[in-house]
């Protein structure tokens, strides 16, 4: 026994050495395969939680869309109408254009010239008043909601992996998301005599020198609504309109429909507020309003044009005095129901952008 260990031990060890490497190497193998099944396990896992959370996100994102586009909207463009007929009103020197009209010793000459002067300013003012609150409001409305969902995702997103959060991750509350949609009032109570004042101030530079009685083609009306348009969006500074839409501070500004000053969320509400500020005043949003406006002023054209007689305008053109009772018309008409709708729908594309670049930042 002796002799045959002596001959034969080391094949003994070698064989020993061989098996034993072989099972060290078969736990080893088997101890990264569980880990790799539990990984799998866990990325599904983590996968099908993201895609629930998203599926959740996805459905209040856009109850909350169809909350701004039936009510929200509608409310406000309502309330804009009302401010802006109370504080553009043009019946008063339309009646008496007409009444020295009737009477033609009731006004002298150099009355009837301010009074179409006056009328002249006014009504382009009210149309690119009201043109471009429609426009800025709709787009703004649609940054804010894409700036909750965004933010309800990321929140959200904190909680992948726990189900116990899925319930609790909308960090944002009600009451902040209907604090920060208020905000679309802003405009109506506080930013629209700014607006109109600013409207005026590029109408009377646009329209100086342009008689009454001179003749507009469509070329000529377009371009000055639209120089109009680019004269306003500069005045003061190249962002001074965004404080049309916004207060500066917003820890200062308190929507009437808050509910009071719960100090947990005036934070979140203020960073919505700066978050918003930057989205306005960034470059991709300054190219989605040029394009926007540009739609919507060109949609609402088409209507002064078709109530002026189109092929007058194009061929031999209008005096100006016969364009500003259409001009007043459809910008009192410009904020009514189905015509808002219509003239919108042409910066939807411009909106549904701004969504988009959103969700990417």
């Amino acid at each position: 026994m002796w002799q045959f260990w002596k001959r034969h031990k080391r094949k003994v060890y070698v064989t020993l050495g061989v098996f034993s490497s072989g099972y060290l190497l078969y736990k080893l193998f088997d101890a990264r395969r569980r880990r790799l099944v539990d990984l799998q396990q866990q990325l599904a896992h983590e996968k099908e939680n993201e895609e629930l959370i998203k599926a959740q996100i996805q459905a209040h994102f856009e109850s909350v869309q169809k909350i701004a586009d039936s009510t929200t909207l509608p409310r406000v463009m309502h309330l804009l109408d009302n401010r802006l007929t109370e504080n553009l009103d043009l019946s008063q020197l339309t009646e008496r254009l007409i009444q020295g009209k009737g009477q033609p010793n009731t006004l002298t000459t150099v009355e009837k010239h301010e009074l179409w002067d006056r009328l002249k300013i006014l009504s382009f003012t009210k149309m690119v008043s009201s043109l471009w609150a429609m426009t800025m409001l709709s787009l703004f409305i649609r940054v804010q909601v894409n700036i909750l969902g965004r933010h309800l995702y990321i929140d959200t997103a904190r909680g992948l992996g726990s189900s116990d959060l899925l319930d609790e991750a909308e960090l944002i509350e009600k009451s902040d998301e209907q604090q920060f949609l208020a905000c679309a009032d802003y405009l109506s109570n506080y930013g629209l005599l700014a607006l109109i004042s600013n409207a005026e101030s590029a109408s009377l530079e646009i329209l100086k020198g342009k008689a009454t009685e001179g003749f507009f083609q469509c070329l000529a009306l377009s371009n000055t609504f639209i120089h109009i348009l680019e004269t306003l969006m500069i005045m003061r500074s190249p962002h001074y309109w965004v404080g049309y839409l916004m207060p500066e501070d917003a820890g200062v500004y308190q929507p009437s429909s808050s509910g009071g000053s719960d100090p947990s969320h005036v934070t979140k509400f203020e960073s919505l507020m700066v978050e918003t500020r930057a989205v306005l005043s960034s470059a991709e949003f300054a190219n989605t309003v040029d394009v926007s406006l540009r739609a919507v002023a060109n949609a609402v054209l088409e209507d002064v044009f078709f109530h002026s007689g189109e092929n007058n305008l194009i061929k031999s053109g209008m005096p100006l005095a016969r364009l500003l009772p259409r001009i007043a018309r459809v910008s009192q008409l410009l904020l009514t129901e189905p015509n808002r709708s219509r003239y919108t729908f042409d910066s939807v594309n411009c909106e549904l952008k701004i969504g988009s670049d959103l969700q990417k930042g």
